[in-house]
């Protein structure tokens, strides 16, 4: 069954919860489609996953292009969505449909993400009106950490729980699909869910969102026990890869690897006519 939009959306009609991942390669993502998430995200969280970055500010539009055709070319099934990076968007209402619009065309996404609420309405709906869907992205915006002073938990007073929620009713209003909710209180977030007609994405923000998204690295402990305090680790990839790779360094140093069974036999008595060419 192909993802789209509008299946997310009858997904919250029916009590469906969303299943998101962030993708950022090929294999990856081939792997995530066969195992049936609905929605890839190829976050601008490449900056750090992939790219070493401190943050998410550094990445460019090539970057998102590259990474999001590579995920776009392994997906069969999932809804391919792909961050529109800091400063892509932010300058111009006209800048943010060019972009939007590369990502689409170069990048093979079938939907854009943006950072931000009420002051991008106008974006929103100039990006929505060029056929391109848009899902929206409140509470911690790390391309707007400097702002924040950090990584904080957003929302957690009655004057920023207001001004979400304000912003959440004004990006609907102004057409997006879908919202995700970062580093949310759970309680803010299960009235934003029951308020809102799109789905709410939650990531840090409890379990009352309409679907849920993760960074595959975390959920997947690739970076040696270190994750987030939201992000449960399901599997331990990690170690397994780790294990694998001194596995390799061990044999190869031992000379067991490459055994017999993994190379090629030339031709009979080629060795023989060779040797007697070159002697």
């Amino acid at each position: 069954m192909k993802h789209t939009v509008l299946t997310l959306r009858q997904q919250k009609r029916d009590g469906d919860k969303i299943t998101m991942l962030t993708a950022y390669d090929y294999s990856t993502a081939k792997l995530m489609d066969e195992a049936g998430v609905e929605a890839l995200l190829v976050g601008d969280s490449l900056g750090n996953t992939v790219l070493g970055y401190p943050d998410t500010l550094s990445v460019t539009m090539e970057d998102m292009i590259h990474h999001c055709a590579a995920v776009a070319r392994g997906t069969k099934d999932a809804l391919v969505i792909c961050d529109m990076p800091f400063m892509s968007y932010q300058t111009s209402v006209y800048d943010a449909v060019v972009n939007a619009g590369r990502l689409m065309k170069e990048g093979r996404a079938q939907a854009v993400k943006l950072e931000g609420g009420a002051d991008f309405a106008e974006h929103i709906r100039s990006i929505t009106a060029a056929g391109i869907p848009v899902c929206g992205h409140l509470g911690l915006t790390p391309q707007s950490v400097n702002a924040l002073g950090g990584f904080k938990v957003q929302g957690r007073d009655a004057e920023s729980a207001a001004a979400l929620i304000e912003d959440a009713l004004a990006i609907e209003e102004a057409g997006v699909f879908a919202i995700v909710l970062e580093c949310v209180p759970a309680e803010l977030t299960a009235y934003l869910s029951s308020l809102l007609a799109v789905p709410t994405i939650g990531i840090g923000a409890g379990a009352g969102a309409d679907g849920q998204v993760l960074v595959y690295q975390d959920m997947l402990a690739m970076y040696g026990g270190r994750s987030p305090k939201f992000a449960k680790v399901f599997a331990d990839a990690g170690a397994v890869m780790r294990e694998g790779f001194a596995a390799y360094i061990k044999e190869t140093k031992a000379g067991s690897f490459p055994a017999a069974e993994h190379g090629f036999a030339a031709d009979p008595g080629m060795m023989e006519r060779i040797v007697k060419r070159t002697a």
